[in-house]
């Protein structure tokens, strides 16, 4: 088993709250990631829940039983860190084997255990060479090898992809996947990078200012971002937010007005908006060439041709109103040179003056469904 249960979690460094009554559920088998940016408190969160920083109130709970007081070797997990943190004189074989050997196993059902890890990670033609000769990826798949043979309830990975390429990090991402799939563990992943917490996990937890901000399955978070900080940090290039007016609440939505251009999006009305400031989000993937319920004629400063898309970067002349769209690769278009872009209401998200979203009203199909949640 490898249940874990977060409750009313919280962590001060003197007088500074750091975590804020945190609350969280992970099930046997899942593989959460805690994202967010630096100095949101993920890592340190991480490192509560290993027993390396001690919590000043609230509840660790790992598989019903309080873990507070236990040291890290007592907790049954296993961490791996963004140093690899091998030891250079030993072979792979010997650094995989360390853990086993600080608790004195036979040789022979440490051998079995070495190999099998061995084999999981590629690594069974690799296990007499030292990590000198391996490549970053290899090296981290070594600390990883080291975790597996624990045979821990949990796993936790403390940003382990951060020091390699960026071809090595997607390679290992898919390694990863892999290796949740294979042994059916429950892990949790801290990373900054959003891109690795849509791809591989089966719950994103976004953390702010040491408070979780939304949970939720990848594209749970994508398509209905719960609030204004989860939107804007989820997805790349980054959501676009653009000052609206509300001007009409409709059974099929709330109406709202952009420089004199009106369109009705596709939300849960709430009484008392009409006259009221909100913020219209749209993704720069959803925005199209041409007209549409709103047009916007932008002169872009920078074009990125990417191959499958390209992306143009423009100022709508407010104050913060800087506008990106991620075209087709084939778009005819040029910097300086005026084109004329559209947001289809459907594509809109809305915000009210505290940053908390409309419930959109998507429509989901069965697949939609599945996506948003992978356990389904």
């Amino acid at each position: 088993m490898g249940q874990l249960k977060l409750n009313k979690v919280q962590k001060f460094y003197g007088t500074y709250e750091v975590l804020k009554s945190i609350e969280l559920e992970v099930k046997n088998g899942e593989f959460v990631v805690f994202v967010g940016p630096s100095g949101c408190g993920k890592s340190t969160l991480l490192r509560m829940i290993a027993g390396l920083d001690e919590t000043t109130a609230g509840d660790i709970v790992i598989d019903g039983k309080r873990v507070n007081d236990l040291p890290p070797v007592k907790r049954g997990i296993a961490m791996v860190f963004q140093s690899y943190a091998l030891y250079p004189h030993m072979t792979v074989f010997e650094n995989i084997a360390f853990p086993l050997r600080v608790e004195k196993m036979a040789e022979e059902k440490l051998k079995a255990k070495v190999e099998h890890a061995a084999r999981i990670l590629h690594l069974d033609q690799r296990l007499q060479q030292k990590p000198g000769m391996l490549s970053g990826g290899q090296r981290q798949r070594v600390a990883i090898g080291r975790a597996i043979v624990r045979e821990p309830k949990i796993f936790l990975f403390d940003e382990p992809l951060s020091n390699l390429d960026a071809a090595l990090r997607a390679d290992m991402r898919i390694e990863l996947a892999k290796l949740h799939r294979q042994l059916r563990a429950t892990m949790i992943y801290v990373t900054h990078d959003q891109v690795e917490a849509m791809t591989m996990a089966d719950r994103i937890v976004v953390l702010n200012a040491g408070e979780i901000a939304q949970t939720g399955a990848p594209l749970e978070l994508y398509h209905k971002p719960a609030n204004i900080f989860v939107a804007g940090f989820i997805g790349h290039p980054k959501m676009n937010f653009l000052p609206v007016t509300c001007t009409g609440l409709r059974e099929d939505g709330v109406e709202i007005d952009y420089r004199g251009q009106t369109a009705v999006l596709p939300v849960t009305p709430r009484s008392g908006m009409v006259g009221r400031s909100l913020t219209l989000g749209v993704r720069p993937e959803h925005i199209q060439t041409g007209s549409a319920d709103l047009t916007l004629v932008i002169n872009p400063s920078v074009i990125e041709r990417l191959g499958a898309h390209t992306v143009a970067y423009a100022s709508l002349g407010g104050e913060g109103e800087n506008y990106c769209a991620m075209l087709p690769g084939t778009a005819v278009i040029r910097a300086e040179e005026q084109v004329t872009t559209g947001i289809r209401a459907a594509d809109g998200h809305l915000f009210d003056e505290n940053g908390v979203a409309f419930e959109r009203r998507v429509e989901m199909t069965d697949i939609d469904l599945a996506l948003f949640d992978p356990a389904a």
